[in-house]
């Protein structure tokens, strides 16, 4: 078994008392000295600067790049303009979700960030097009928060300008970077992609703002939970369909009507009849948390489905989770319960997410 690889901050991580684990093969911290709660709470209130160097960055180029990765997932990219970017999925050939990413129209390429658990296999499915595929050797790092806008701009002018989903090329501190306004905490913020040489250099330039501060794992869990953003592994996976996971939106228009897509087949007909389950909010009454793999049942005791995540929510002060439920159980404000080491607890099934986004658009 290979050891695991280290990310450009490894050392600075070390540094800044970083609790360093084994994540998808990568040494990442999973929180500092402060402790999860503290780091989520400033993430909410000020801003927080998270490693995100594991996850894989890719250029696309070649002849009609846009229309080839298009036959690899159900989302639209030759209507995508210069400067845009866009959450999508690769499909598998049953409908289900190999994994989420996001995918940028860098002009004359291009741009993909995926999943650090599923990169080799990402970068492996793409380079069956025919299409120049190049794994970029850079850094990546994500400032979330409602203090991201003045942090930033203030090394980066053009920051400011950005709306969400927006991207463009700068220079912070004289290097060259890709900055894109997006993120996964339900934050504004921004991703920032650094040449591997420069990144402890600016990373610590950023982090001498007064309301920045560091961020692990486990706050970023925390966060996206709370956001009611998916997790692959978790709540999507080579199983769930987009219709299942509630992310039709990712889908445009035309695509869900042409197909032309791995598993357009099972997906255009959930989209007709609708699935038989859904994933969903869930809020447990008390303050035990139900954690992934606890099931649900419907008030008379009969299992309808599974939690996928959960925790302890520190913005909403109790515990949250999501989850797949049948349809039929799936309306906001239906009473199920939760069998929590053998016992059943009661809960309630809300809307999503359990905190409000807060991006620029």
């Amino acid at each position: 078994m290979s050891e695991p690889r280290k990310t450009p901050l490894y050392d600075l991580h070390v540094a800044l008392g970083g609790k360093m684990v084994d994540f998808a093969g990568w040494l990442m911290p999973v929180n500092y000295p402060a402790g999860v709660a503290a780091e989520h709470k400033h993430c909410r209130e000020k801003a927080a600067l998270f490693d995100v160097s594991h996850m894989g960055q890719v250029e696309l180029r070649g002849e009609n790049v846009a229309g080839k990765l298009e036959t690899l997932c159900p989302s639209s990219f030759q209507t995508l303009p210069e400067g845009k970017a866009r959450y999508t999925f690769f499909t598998n050939a049953q409908g289900g979700i190999m994994d989420d990413l996001i995918v940028a129209n860098a002009g004359d390429h291009l741009f993909v960030v995926v999943n650090a658990s599923m990169r080799d296999q990402d970068i492996a499915h793409m380079r069956r097009l025919d299409l120049e595929v190049t794994e970029l050797s850079r850094a990546l790092i994500a400032v979330q928060g409602p203090a991201a806008e003045a942090i930033v701009a203030a090394h980066v002018p053009e920051a400011a300008g950005l709306k969400f989903m927006e991207t463009t090329t700068a220079t912070l501190a004289g290097v060259g970077i890709r900055i894109s306004r997006l993120g996964y905490t339900g934050e504004d913020g921004y991703e920032i992609s650094i040449p591997e040489d420069k990144a402890t250099e600016i990373t610590k330039l950023l982090l001498e703002h007064p309301d920045l501060e560091p961020a692990g794992l486990g706050a970023r869990d925390s966060l996206r939970l709370e956001a009611g953003l998916c997790l692959y592994g978790n709540d999507i996976d080579n199983e769930t369909s987009p219709v299942e996971a509630n992310l039709t939106w990712a889908m445009q228009k035309k695509r869900r009507e042409e197909g032309g897509f791995p598993g357009a087949a099972r997906i255009q007909r959930e989209l007709a009849e609708g699935p038989s389950r859904l994933l969903v909010g869930i809020r447990p009454e008390g303050r035990a948390p139900a954690r992934r793999g606890v099931e649900v049942a419907d008030m008379d005791g009969n299992i309808i489905g599974a939690v996928t995540s959960g925790g302890f929510g520190p913005t909403v002060e109790g515990p949250v989770s999501m989850g797949y439920v049948s349809a039929a159980h799936s309306a906001e404000g239906t009473q199920v319960q939760l069998i929590i080491r053998g016992k059943p607890r009661p809960a309630t099934i809300i809307k999503l997410p359990f905190v409000a986004h807060h991006y620029k658009r």
